[in-house]
């Protein structure tokens, strides 16, 4: 399983920093339903990365008879990385300049209104069909899915992917739970900067993961 952990470490880690629902984590703790909407919207979150990761790893094909990442695996890691590689430069081109004042997407400015129901599917949006880190969790789920693995080991590195993944939606979500509204200097902080710099933090982090991913595909295919 630690070839499985190794694999899916870089996929789990770009997801866990994508700023986008930290921030959104950050605002539901702000608002006037901080906590059954927290809980909401972090359950949702993990359920969302744990299951598209599930699907992916069950696409027969992946692994090759004689073990180890067929060419299918390197095909959807080809399609994978030229995808992200081509969402890393849109998000680097449409960054806001250092004079500008960075857009907040509409949906933040209703987080306070939402009910837990609301919090949910925003959770699930954000990690199953969010573009980006849906194309991650598909390679992390591909990355697995090749492995010569035992149902319990591939049920273990699934698990161990969605913990690393989620980290930082459910660290905030628990201190929150323990600490109240004492966490609320830190995560004011955290959210400014997450907003301002959300278009370049994801754009080099998609090239990044991007290359890793075409080079894996090449090494698989060639």
């Amino acid at each position: 399983m630690g070839d499985a952990i190794g694999a899916t470490l870089g996929p789990a880690v770009g997801i866990a920093i994508s700023p986008t629902p930290i921030a959104a984590v950050i605002l539901i703790l702000f608002g006037g339903r901080a906590r059954s909407n927290g809980v909401a919207f972090m359950l949702a979150w993990i359920v969302g990365v744990a299951a598209v990761t599930t699907v992916v790893v069950l696409i027969p094909g992946l692994e090759a008879d004689g073990g180890g990442p067929s060419a299918v695996t390197g095909w959807i890691k080809l399609v994978l990385g030229v995808l992200l590689l081509v969402l890393g430069a849109r998000q680097w081109l449409s960054r806001p300049s250092p004079e500008e004042e960075p857009a907040v997407p509409g949906w933040m400015s209703r987080i306070d209104e939402m009910r837990p129901v609301a919090a949910s599917g925003l959770g699930l949006l954000l990690s199953a069909l969010n573009p980006k880190n849906l194309l991650l969790a598909v390679a992390a789920g591909a990355s697995i899915g090749a492995l010569p693995l035992s149902a319990g080991e591939t049920v273990g590195a699934v698990a161990t992917f969605t913990a690393v993944a989620t980290l930082t939606v459910t660290v905030p979500v628990i201190g929150y739970l323990v600490a109240g509204r004492r966490l609320g200097p830190a995560l004011e902080r955290t959210k400014a900067w997450l907003i301002t710099h959300d278009a370049a933090v994801m754009a080099v982090l998609l090239v990044v993961f991007g290359t890793s991913l075409v080079g894996d595909a090449l090494q698989i295919l060639t």
